[in-house]
């Protein structure tokens, strides 16, 4: 036997597929408790690198012999040296390449939607649960809430013979640093965003951008004040058959209205989004948010996470169809009050206050998704 290298692009496809995988996870245990891989079909033990490092007598009796264990750390050489001993044990295995870090940045592409008009493509950053896309019409295409991996979005234009000219982010994300600003610039494409969210670099406002119309592409921007992480957030209507929904409206759920301490305000403004704006949209509609809580809960039959407006309403009846009353008591009842880490610097260096290289950037990304969802149940 000889130590494998597994990578985050097999362990998402394991994911996807729901395949068994057995985890040993060295990290500390707090590490371990606040964020891990997910899989429906993963099994994990956690034991610490320190605890290991005479060996894997203590753990060896609790580890399979009959499947291979995979071993993941913060960011690899943990991990190669707990595989190795693995290996010399008689255990089959394998370690994360790039460890947590490499989980955490990992993009997996999928095609959502395509018609005569345009073809709708989800970027899934499976380790933080956040969402971005491209849709392309007649050789051009538009990215909408990109993260930092600029890179991905050039590659995956050029597999579709497109150039990105127009790019919008839903609101000023809190968990993730974005790419649009970056992306716009070595590219030069449009780049948009709300006046509200108090960006400090070139932009073109929203508020004077209610339709983005180019090729086959017709984007209505609906600019209501919704709760998240910014009071500036919009979702993006692209011709009527696709919502991009931002921190707005998710598969399992509502975006949570907390993080700017208004919970009680802006649940109100959540209430009338999806009473107005919302309530007049269709059930056929597509909605694809720029997050997600769960793999396992809301990727759906057809590989990627979203789903028909009509579904949502159903899957979330408590906050589809209740009294206002109800609902502010409801939301303000599932409000956090874990808020994600380093919101406050993620932000500054979204506006362009501050300036991060990418060893820091990627520090301040590390660890779960907080901003996704207010669950109906």
């Amino acid at each position: 036997m000889a130590v494998t290298v597994m990578t985050a692009k097999e362990i998402t496809n394991m994911a996807l597929n729901k395949e068994n995988l057995f985890i040993l996870d060295v990290r500390n245990e707090s590490d371990f408790n606040d964020w891990k891989i997910e899989g429906e079909n993963f099994t994990y033990f956690n034991k610490p690198y320190f605890e290991l490092l005479d060996g894997i007598a203590p753990i060896k009796d609790q580890l399979p012999v009959d499947k291979e264990v995979l071993v993941v750390c913060a960011k690899e050489g943990s991990s190669q040296m707990v595989a190795e001993f693995l290996d010399e044990a008689g255990i089959s295995s394998s370690y994360l390449e790039g460890g947590m870090k490499s989980w955490s940045e990992f993009l997996h592409k999928t095609k959502v939607y395509e018609d005569q008009d345009i073809s709708v493509f989800q970027f899934v950053r499976v380790g933080k649960g956040c969402l971005s896309y491209m849709v392309v019409s007649k050789g051009e295409a538009l990215i909408v809430d990109p993260s930092r991996f600029i890179d991905e979005y050039e590659v995956a234009a050029q597999e579709e013979g497109a150039k990105i000219t127009h790019i919008v982010d839903s609101h000023l994300h809190a968990d993730h640093i974005s790419g649009g600003n970056a992306l716009a610039k070595k590219v030069g494409a449009a780049y948009y965003l709300m006046r509200s969210e108090g960006a400090t670099f070139d932009f073109l406002p929203l508020e004077e951008h209610e339709n983005i119309e180019f090729n086959n592409i017709s984007v209505e921007v609906l600019a209501v004040k919704t709760p998240g992480h910014t009071p500036g957030s919009v979702s993006f209507f692209v011709n009527k058959k696709i919502l991009f929904s931002g921190d707005t409206i998710f598969v399992s759920g509502l975006g949570r209205p907390d993080l700017g301490n208004k919970v009680r305000e802006w649940a109100k403004d959540l209430y009338n989004t999806v009473y107005s704006k919302v309530a007049e949209i269709a059930d056929d509609v597509i909605v694809l948010p720029a997050h997600y809580a769960s793999l396992d809960e809301e990727i759906n039959d057809t590989g990627y996470i979203g789903a028909t407006l009509g579904c949502i309403r159903l899957r979330n009846e408590k906050i589809f169809n209740t009294t206002e009353q109800d609902f502010l008591e409801q939301v303000e009842k599932s409000a956090s009050s874990v808020k994600p880490p380093n919101f406050e610097d993620i932000i500054a260096i979204n506006k362009g206050i501050e300036v991060a290289n990418s060893d820091r950037m990627q520090e301040l990304e590390i660890g779960p998704n907080r901003c996704a969802v207010h669950h109906a149940d």
